[in-house]
């Protein structure tokens, strides 16, 4: 997709002016160092100070507080229940039996919620773990082989990989191929292992020390990369800025079509803000992957926005320069020309529920996790079965970008006792309706500090309400691609949804409508400011529309544009706010 600015009379390269505070602090880090291990011996207060407070970022954590309580621990004077919030890094999703019995434990001893979370980034989080903790948590993770290294922050985050079941082969070699990013693409600096594993510092020269890729002030924003096999667009390509596309002949990879600039997040009221599909730039042959991936990641680097961060990401500087320009110029640090696109089609999102079996004669079994939230509830103990499928099972399990878990590499022989801990346990629930298992929603409270709305504790019961509007209007086994999210920073991918909810304020969405199945297209703003009656009024009303009105098997976003109620593409996403 094409946003028809490849051109840009006389590009500014270079944004010039006053650079955001957060490069400064880059700048005086000594490579992600800070001052955090002096930090973490000041047990007057829970939280992180200064610069720390960010730098934590770059290791994977986020600071934050219970919001339920805040305003009532101002009234006893007490500071804010200050915590962190873990990513881990972990390329593709796959994680082992071992692994997992080591982050059910430290959940259930050390995190406040006691959850594992699945995320939107193919990975899993803790919430809620205290100061004392943190390091605990860091050597645990290290113990069974994993970590949360540039997992947040100004750097590649965690890479995205179609978490495909079926072609076990090419599979195999697209997960590898993220694996090969994610490291290629990591910092070198060894700041994570001195301050939370105690490696010991090994005095250097600035010149020994500087990152060849990322550099030393690194990325002007965070940096986001995904690897997908069609005909399944289950990471959403377009709200990332770097993709390769796998390209196959006769069951192998022979290279990657490679799209740049994706991304979702915007600002409320800014129209200089807006979410942006990827470019396709042409295919590679797979063994230039890393060098292409270098090479974007170093133009975004040296002429991204270090002056307005909230214009800093890939698809602003793609805008500004030109995608021809910045073409060229990876073209020219890469060493590696671009060929014509090769053809792919991605025909649907999401995850393929139940089981299937792998042509390696593997089964695999894809597990609805609502929300991501892996927690023992009332009749649905699923943190204690999972517990209980690691504890037998053989293969690995593979976390998926919608926050759903595969249970892979299952033998013949094993899939009934997997099953039937699964459905003992409420992991497997016959019920559950297609419109829930197209329904996905952020954190929001009461732990991200950015939400102005619900999100995660909402969808539950909203997915309840529009599954009997959808029944009401004759649709009980149809489903609409629905996201929520609290804030208009992207995580929960809603500027992607045939129906998104953006939170505004407690209470309080704007309703944007018509992206399609493929997620190739941005919906387009609706109605704003809607409390929760209204959006639920709206979507009946345009839910009794489409089932009145709609051609044979016509999809809901398709059906909106087609009909007027919103808008068709995006001729410039520049535009977004205006067209």
């Amino acid at each position: 997709m094409s946003n028809n600015f490849t051109k840009v009379e006389n590009p500014v390269l270079v944004v010039e002016g006053k650079q955001a505070d957060n490069e400064r602090l880059k700048a005086e880090s000594d490579y992600l160092r800070g001052t955090i291990k002096e930090d973490l011996q000041d047990r007057m207060t829970g939280g992180f100070t200064s610069d720390n407070f960010q730098l934590i970022r770059t290791h994977g954590m986020y600071q934050q507080d219970d919001r339920d309580i805040r305003a009532e621990r101002q009234k006893q004077k007490l500071e804010p229940l200050h915590n962190v919030m873990l990513r881990a890094r972990l390329p593709g999703g796959i994680i082992n039996p071992t692994q997992w019995l080591a982050i059910d434990k430290f959940a259930d001893d050390y995190t406040s919620y006691g959850s594992i979370r699945l995320t939107t980034r193919q990975t899993f989080q803790f919430h809620g773990v205290l100061k004392p903790d943190i390091k605990l948590m860091h050597q645990t993770l290290n113990s069974v082989g994993l970590d949360s290294i540039a997992t947040a922050g100004d750097v590649n985050r965690n890479v995205l990989c179609t978490s495909n079941p079926v072609e076990s082969a090419l599979h195999q070699e697209a997960y590898e191929w993220a694996t090969k990013i994610s490291e290629h693409l990591l910092p070198k600096t060894r700041a994570y292992a001195e301050i939370w594993l105690d490696e010991e510092k090994v005095e250097t020269t600035e010149a020994d020390e500087i990152e060849p890729i990322l550099g030393s002030n690194y990325l002007p924003r965070k940096f986001k990369t995904t690897v997908v096999i069609p005909p399944n667009n289950d990471i959403d390509v377009h709200a990332n800025d770097l993709n390769f596309v796998a390209i196959s002949e006769g069951g192998e990879l022979i290279g990657f079509n490679v799209l740049v600039g994706g991304g979702l997040a915007m600002t409320h009221g800014d129209k200089g803000t807006y979410p942006r599909c990827a470019d396709d730039f042409g295919f590679i042959a797979k063994e230039h992957t890393l060098a292409i991936a270098a090479a974007v990641v170093t133009v975004q680097r040296d002429w991204g926005n270090r002056v307005n961060r909230k214009n800093a990401k890939t698809k602003y500087t793609l805008d500004r320069v030109g995608v021809d320009t910045f073409k060229a110029e990876v073209e020219k640090r890469a060493g590696v020309k671009f060929s014509e696109s090769r053809s792919y089609k991605f025909t649907h999102r999401g995850d393929s529920f139940g089981w299937v079996e792998g042509i390696d004669g593997k089964h695999h079994l894809t597990l609805f996790i609502e929300n991501g939230r892996i927690l023992d509830f009332a009749g649905k103990t699923l943190k204690t079965g999972m517990l209980e499928i690691a504890k037998i099972h053989q293969g690995d399990f593979r976390l998926t970008a919608n926050q759903n878990l595969i249970v892979a590499g299952v033998a013949q022989a094993d899939k009934a006792v997997i099953e039937q801990l699964a459905r003992d346990h409420g992991l497997i629930n016959d019920g559950v309706s297609n419109q829930r298992k197209s329904s996905m929603a952020c954190v929001a409270f009461p732990t991200c500090p950015l939400a102005m709305a619900e999100a995660e504790r909402y969808l539950p019961g909203l997915v309840d309400d529009v599954e009997a509007i959808l029944t009401k209007n004759g649709l009980k086994d149809e489903s609409i691609i629905l996201r929520v999210t609290g804030c208009p920073n992207g995580c929960g991918r809603a500027m992607l949804a045939e129906i998104g909810l953006i939170g505004k304020g407690p209470g309080k969405y704007n309703m944007y409508l018509g992206s399609d199945l493929a997620g190739s297209r941005v919906p387009k703003l609706y109605k704003e400011n809607l409390d929760e009656a209204a959006v639920l009024s709206e979507i009946d009303a345009l839910s009794a529309r489409w089932s009145a009105e709609r051609l044979e098997a016509e999809a809901f976003g398709d059906f909106v544009i087609r009909v007027g109620i919103v808008e068709q593409v995006i001729v410039s996403f520049r535009d977004f706010h205006h067209a």
